[in-house]
C-alpha cells in the first residue's frame, strides 16, 4: 500500500461520542490504537484511516453496537466536509457540475478516497472505493460515510427529505432490520465492486438550493478576498454574455491585483475564471430555457456561445443532459 491512508479526525468524532455516551472509557482505547485522546479538537487534522477503523469495529465489540457505521453518519451533517470541499460545491451551477466536483476533490476528505459517476438506466451512480484497502475487514464503518455524505450534497439541489433508491456497500455487510426501516423505500446491496448510491437523471440539472458559502480560505496578498472577486463576477459577467466576456486580465486590472493573484483567490476556492464564465453562460441558458420560449439557437448566441453545438456540448457538461431535455424537464406537464 503506498504511503499512509488518512482521513479526518472529523470522520472520527461520532464513533467516540458514541461510544463516551454508552459509559465506556474512550481515551485508552484510543491511545490503544495510536490515535489522539482529543479528536474534538481537532476536527479538521487527519488521522491514520486503517486505525479508525480498528478504533471502530473495537468499540463495536465490546460494547455490542449494532450498525455502528450507520449511527455514526446520523450524526454528520453537510456542514462537517472541509471548507474548500463546500465552497467548491457551492459555487457549482448544477448538482452534475457539484457531484463532478466532489469526484476530483474527495481526496481533501481522505487521502485515498477514489470517487467517480456512472450513468446507467436513467440513473447516475456516485461511486466510491479506498485505494489500496481492497481485503480489509470491517471497512462498512468507512463505506457508511462514503455515502452518507453524497446523500448530503444531493440534498443541497434536492431537498433535505431526499433519499437514494439504492444504497450499495462494498464490504460484505447487511444492514439490520431497524437500520433498514429507518430507509423504507431504500434497496440495500453488499459485496459490490465499489460503494455507491444512485440519483436519477432528472435531477443533475438542478440548482442548488441555497447559497451560503463558507469563506475562502485567506490570502495574505493585497487587494480585495477571493470571495468578493467571486461575488463580483457572479453579478457582472451576465451583463457580457452576449457581447463578449472580458478577458482574466481585464479583471485583474478591474480588481487591482495581478492576474497571477487572481488565479490564485479563484484557485484557492476551487475555481478558475473560465469555471465563472462558464456558470454565468449556462445559468443565462438554463433560465431562458426554463421561462421563454426562446429557440435553442437564440438562446445559444444570447448566452456567448458561438454556435448550438458548442452550446449542446458546453450545457450538457455542466447539467449532464441537453438543453432540449433540461427544457421539457422543467416544465410542467
Amino acid at each position: 500500500m503506498a504511503g499512509i491512508p488518512l482521513t479526518r479526525c472529523q470522520f472520527l468524532i461520532p464513533f467516540t461520542a458514541i461510544h463516551d455516551e454508552m459509559g465506556a472509557s474512550t481515551a485508552p482505547l484510543l491511545a490503544k490504537f495510536g490515535l489522539p485522546t482529543s479528536v474534538e479538537e481537532k476536527a479538521d487534522h487527519f488521522v491514520p484511516l486503517l486505525r479508525a477503523i480498528g478504533f471502530a469495529e473495537a468499540a463495536r465489540r465490546s460494547q455490542g453496537i449494532v450498525d455502528f457505521g450507520f449511527l455514526a453518519s446520523q450524526r454528520l451533517q453537510y456542514y462537517h466536509l472541509s471548507d474548500r470541499l463546500r465552497a467548491v460545491i457551492g459555487h457549482s451551477p448544477t448538482l452534475f457540475t457539484a457531484l463532478q466536483q466532489i469526484c476530483k476533490w474527495a481526496t481533501l476528505e481522505d487521502n485515498v478516497l477514489d470517487m467517480w459517476l456512472e450513468r446507467r438506466d436513467g440513473h447516475v451512480k456516485i461511486c466510491s472505493r479506498l485505494l489500496g484497502t481492497s481485503g480489509i475487514a470491517h471497512l462498512e464503518h468507512s463505506q457508511w460515510l462514503q455515502n452518507i455524505f453524497p446523500i448530503h450534497i444531493v440534498r443541497q439541489f434536492a431537498g433535505a427529505n431526499w433519499v437514494p433508491a439504492t444504497i450499495a456497500f462494498e464490504a460484505r455487510y447487511s444492514p439490520s432490520a431497524q437500520t433498514r426501516s429507518s430507509w423504507p423505500n431504500t434497496r440495500f446491496l453488499s459485496g459490490q465492486a465499489a460503494s455507491w448510491i444512485d440519483v436519477p437523471i432528472s435531477l443533475l440539472g438542478l440548482p442548488a438550493l441555497a447559497n451560503e458559502l463558507p469563506a475562502s480560505p485567506a490570502d495574505d496578498a493585497a487587494g480585495p478576498s477571493g470571495a468578493d472577486i467571486i461575488s463580483a463576477l457572479r453579478m457582472m459577467l451576465p451583463s457580457y454574455l452576449d457581447e463578449g466576456a472580458p478577458t482574466v486580465a481585464e479583471v485583474a486590472e478591474m480588481a487591482g491585483i495581478s492576474v497571477r493573484s487572481l488565479q490564485r483567490k479563484l484557485s484557492g476556492a476551487g475555481l478558475s475564471y473560465s469555471d465563472l464564465l462558464g456558470a454565468a453562460r449556462f445559468e443565462n441558458a438554463a433560465r431562458l430555457l426554463r421561462d421563454s420560449d426562446a429557440k435553442i439557437i437564440e438562446i445559444a448566441f444570447s448566452s456567448g456561445y458561438a454556435d448550438p453545438a458548442h452550446f449542446t456540448r458546453a450545457f450538457r457538461r455542466i447539467s449532464g443532459i441537453t438543453p432540449r431535455e433540461y427544457r421539457d424537464q422543467s416544465r410542467p406537464r
